[in-house]
């Protein structure tokens, strides 16, 4: 028997070994083809005679020896498909010959180690770099120090500017150690530490270095979305609408904020998302004038209450923004109603304005006037014109592989997908009726933008207020979910 000469990490390694092939993981990732594209797109914005580095995300530290869940920085998955730390990618105009190989981009990844992977999974490594993620040339990160790359004869090094979230976890190719390297073979420290006394040499060296262009590049790049995209995030998009259906089907008085928040990331588990695609917004009450409330602690939602539920589930890498807010006994109160009403009207017109060649500022516009009208006219504030606090913040934002994608904002393009988020607030002691007092209101949709018009991914979460209170007569399948007591 051949095993019984194998030692177990050996046999743990074959084991993982046959991981790609396992017929039970998930078929739909990004393909490599997809990533590959992505670089090509990209190339052809460079100029000639460039380079762009890209670096993968920090390991973060959660407390004493246990860090939070690696979580692949967005341009570095966007461009290689990669979702280990350690790593960085370089990106060439032109080909470039070294060692005798011609190439024009290279990925450095985490090495093999059978001990690590024992605890943490299969690594990647060099070949499945090339075979899993299409990279013809890939080094071990600590050959990076080595490598005869030459980035003095390039009239542009594009990466972007470091943050001091990087550890040094005491090893030759971690991410600080990596990242240390590059600033030596660019002469990165010279310039931000004042260590070159000729100021020819420093100038040459300075405008040889540029932290803006892959900002603006990756921007341009990442806010129109591909085919391939599109259907990820619809499904994250699904997927969240029916987190926001069954709680309104499971939703009762005496729920807490946390037993909320967890319907819904149990669909998202349930239909196969991997996170949330941010930290849950679940506040009951006064809780639902906090825009980015995310204690969720509350542990009666209670009978006459709001509850604002913002959440997203984030699926391969693609993160849904989908907001509703319902009563907690299933019944809108008058004061309720009028102002959900309100949110939606203000909603209905905004997203109406979501068409190509648009200015995207002019849905906020719209918003804004129908909001403060409407306010005016309960008497919750004097004047349409004066200056409040109940609609504080802006109405869109781009969604993507992050929940607040990057995006230029000048105007709506075909394949865009941005929500649109107009809400009221009124927190306890506002300079109003106390009927008023403790309402907070936010409908969030995410919006694909198409050449027929604007088309409403979210939509099949129910959105007027005579929907949600007929959806929430629905009989849910968590009422029967009843716990045994605690000592």
């Amino acid at each position: 028997m051949i095993l019984k000469k194998l030692t177990f990490i050996s046999c743990f390694l074959i084991f993982f070994g046959s991981y790609a092939q396992n017929p039970f993981l998930p078929e739909d990732y990004l393909t490599k083809d997809f990533h590959k594209d992505r670089r090509e797109a990209l190339r052809a914005k460079m100029p000639a005679n460039s380079v762009a580095v890209f670096f993968a995300n920090p390991v973060r530290n959660r407390a004493n020896d246990v860090d939070y869940v690696y979580h692949q920085h967005p341009n570095f998955y966007y461009l290689t498909g990669y979702k280990e730390p350690h790593a960085m990618v370089l990106i060439f105009k032109e080909n470039q010959a070294v060692d005798g190989k011609l190439f024009n981009e290279v990925l450095f990844v985490q090495e093999r180690n059978e001990n690590a992977e024992m605890w943490t999974g299969k690594r990647l490594g060099i070949i499945g770099a090339q075979d899993q993620l299409g990279f013809k040339v890939a080094y071990n990160g600590s050959d990076f120090k080595s490598a005869a790359i030459d980035f003095s004869k390039f009239d542009k090094i594009f990466f972007e500017e470091f943050k001091n979230d990087v550890r040094d976890t005491n090893s030759n190719a971690d991410l600080y150690d990596l990242i240390k390297t590059f600033k030596e073979k660019v002469s990165y420290n010279l310039i931000y530490l004042n260590d070159v006394s000729n100021d020819k040499i420093r100038n040459e060296i300075k405008n040889n270095l540029d932290t803006q262009f892959l900002k603006k590049t990756m921007t341009s790049l990442r806010e129109i979305k591909t085919e391939e995209e599109l259907v990820l995030l619809k499904k994250a998009i699904e997927i969240s609408a029916i987190g926001q259906i069954e709680i309104m089907k499971a939703m009762h008085p005496n729920m807490s904020e946390a037993e909320a928040q967890g319907v819904h990331e149990f669909v998202y588990k349930k239909y196969g998302a991997e996170y949330e695609g941010y930290p849950s917004i679940v506040g009951a009450g006064n809780n639902g004038c906090i825009l980015h409330y995310i204690d969720n602690t509350k542990t009666l939602i209670g009978d006459n209450n709001l509850i604002l539920m913002d959440l997203g589930a984030e699926y391969h890498g693609y993160t849904a923004d989908v907001t509703r807010t319902i009563p907690a006994n299933g019944k809108f109160s008058p004061e309720q109603k009028l102002i959900y009403d309100l949110v939606f009207k203000a909603q209905e017109a905004g997203i109406k304005a979501y068409t190509v060649g648009t200015k995207m500022s002019k849905p906020h516009d719209i918003v804004k006037k129908i909001i403060n009208k409407g306010l005016a006219e309960l008497g919750i504030i004097n004047s349409e014109k004066i200056y409040h606090t109940y609609f504080p913040h802006g109405s869109m934002h781009h969604i993507g592989l992050d929940v607040h994608d990057p995006g230029n904002y000048n105007r709506f393009e075909e394949n865009m997908v941005v929500t649109m988020e107009p809400g009221i607030y009124i927190p306890n002691g506002s300079d109003c009726d106390e009927k008023w007092w403790g309402i907070g209101i936010r409908i969030e949709d995410d919006i694909l933008i198409t050449k027929n018009g604007p088309v409403n991914l979210s939509e099949k979460a129910p959105r007027t207020s005579e929907e949600v209170e007929a959806t929430m007569k629905l009989s849910s399948v968590l009422d029967s979910f009843i716990l045994p007591k605690l000592d």
